[in-house]
């Protein structure tokens, strides 16, 4: 059995850990001695790890990843890439949205979102030569323009947090200075982890399979599949053999009464109505679950509303507004928006990298800071990414109800488009977590009653464990249609504002965009 690291596992997760821990082996990574040997050719593998919330996937991932490094494999993060060598083996630790791929990050492992590995950033030569000496493959430059000082920042920032785009804005320098494209990577990479795989759809698995020869897949069978995959998961066309499933429940699961909740949706006799008493019980006893009589608009302004149908997200949202006194025809800095895509045509295939390798990717989360200089510019912060501040070309959708035609409060011709985000459907939802969680329970009695399912599940059940389980903290279950009135107005002061917030070039008005 391959040595494990000074770390408590369960059985399941010692047998997951030996298991690509030998399909390693075939890639040339040794974890059990701790080095690298010669790769065996055309070997190449996918792997899926397995387990219901709490069941230390997680966990294992960052044990994996801390193993690798030390093992000498190059971690690539997205925002800088050295010189290929022929003798190095390169890991990526990859999340479908950077809000999952910043919870990685939080726990100490240097998690990238897919885009950025299919898109690498072309850095300006002159300040390439920062980046290569931060990474140890050149000694300290001389730049024109930078002080030692400057330079000195630069160091002291990359020893605390391993971001070239971080290092380069603490010497001063924007993000437009340094990176002046994008491009889709040519060199494959050698092994990849995947996080919150069961959003994954084919496509995307076949872009990754381009590039990683070994693919490590961590998912929870539970969630809900992506909506273009008839309930199906990319990782149940495994054989068995190639699936190990975590059954033991960690993460203060003994003391933890939201995974309490989510667990309990495994009784295939549980009815709504018994789950919902259980749901009061558990308020009763603990603070971290909350039995709530109305909806708090000022949780909405930064975690949503998780909701099951789009006629209530869409009510909900224009009832926030309306707490808030925001105006029709204008958004107020600290609404929250949901990037609902890029409006770009074939032909500007460049720009819409430009947008995606910087966190405007379906789904981000961004709040709204504010008009940008050009007309159809705004300025937002995206939540999650490492360079959130940015400025863009914004197509702005706010849905009425009973109204076919959105209002359009910002609108270039092209660019990103947004969805309000005070509230959001539990599909959209998943990848993502909060400290606190408001679920619309509502909607999940409408979704009992329609007596649909999923993969086999009772829908509601599903819909139930994914918006339970993105609460970090505290769940909200909301079990009324009312608002209760904000407590303090919005307001972007919780936001951390660089002095400079990047512009997206190629996106300016005079080349036909906005």
């Amino acid at each position: 059995m391959a040595s494990v690291p000074a770390i408590t596992f369960s059985d399941d997760q010692a047998q997951a850990y030996d298991r690509v821990a030998a399909d390693l082996l075939a890639m040339g990574v040794d974890l059990a001695n701790g080095g690298l040997t010669p790769m065996a050719e055309g070997k190449g593998s996918v792997l899926a790890i397995l387990g219901k919330a709490g069941s230390g996937k997680t966990m294992l991932l960052a044990s994996l990843y801390r193993a690798l490094k030390a093992a000498g494999v190059d971690i690539v993060s997205g925002d800088y890439e050295g010189r290929r060598r022929k003798d190095r083996r390169t890991l990526a630790v990859l999340a479908p949205t950077n809000k999952a791929a910043s919870v990685l990050r939080l726990r100490g492992v240097p998690a990238t979102t897919i885009h950025r590995i299919l898109y690498t950033p072309v850095y300006d030569p002159q300040y390439e030569k920062i980046a290569e000496w931060l990474a140890g493959q050149m000694p300290r430059p001389a730049v024109e323009g930078l002080t030692e000082l400057a330079l000195d920042r630069a160091f002291a920032f990359y020893q605390q947090v391993s971001s070239i785009p971080g290092a380069l804005a603490a010497a001063g320098l924007r993000g437009s200075d340094f990176i002046k494209g994008w491009k889709r990577r040519e060199e494959p990479l050698d092994v990849g982890f995947v996080d919150e795989s069961s959003m994954l759809d084919e496509r995307q698995l076949e872009d990754l399979r381009e590039i990683f020869p070994t693919l490590v897949l961590f998912g929870d069978p539970a969630q809900l599949a992506p909506v273009n995959q008839s309930g199906a998961m990319v990782f149940d066309k495994l054989g068995d053999s190639r699936k190990m499933v975590l059954s033991r429940i960690h993460r203060q699961a003994q003391d933890n009464p939201i995974l309490d909740l989510a667990h309990a949706l495994g009784d295939a006799s549980l009815r709504f109505e018994d789950f919902e008493a259980m749901v009061q019980d558990a308020a009763r006893r603990d603070d971290r679950v909350v039995w709530a009589e109305r909806v708090s608009s000022d949780l909405m302004a930064r975690s949503p509303v998780l909701v099951w149908r789009n006629v209530t997200r869409i009510k909900l949202i224009q009832a926030f507004r309306a707490a808030h006194g925001a105006p029709e025809d204008a958004l107020l800095p600290g609404e929250p928006l949901i990037c609902d895509g890029i409006e770009l045509p074939l032909k500007h295939r460049k720009k819409r990298i430009d947008l995606e390798a910087r966190g405007l990717i379906k789904g981000a989360q961004v709040i709204y800071l504010g008009p940008g200089k050009r007309e159809g510019f705004a300025r937002m912060h995206v939540v999650g990414a490492e360079d959130p501040q940015i400025s863009a070309a914004c197509i702005i959708k706010i849905e009425k109800p009973d109204e076919e035609e959105p209002f359009i409060p910002s609108a270039a011709n092209m660019g990103a488009a947004f969805l309000h985000g005070a509230a959001v459907t539990i599909h959209k939802a998943q990848g993502s977590q909060w400290e606190d969680v408001q679920v619309f329970a509502p909607d999940l009695w409408a979704a009992a009653q329609a007596g649909r399912s999923e993969a086999g599940l009772p829908l509601w059940k599903r819909l139930a464990y994914v918006a339970i389980t993105r609460a970090e903290k505290r769940l909200h279950w909301v079990v009324r249609n009312r608002l209760a009135l904000p407590k303090s107005p919005l307001g972007v002061a919780d936001l951390v504002v660089r002095p400079a917030p990047l512009t997206l070039e190629g996106l300016e008005p005079e080349e036909s965009l906005s």
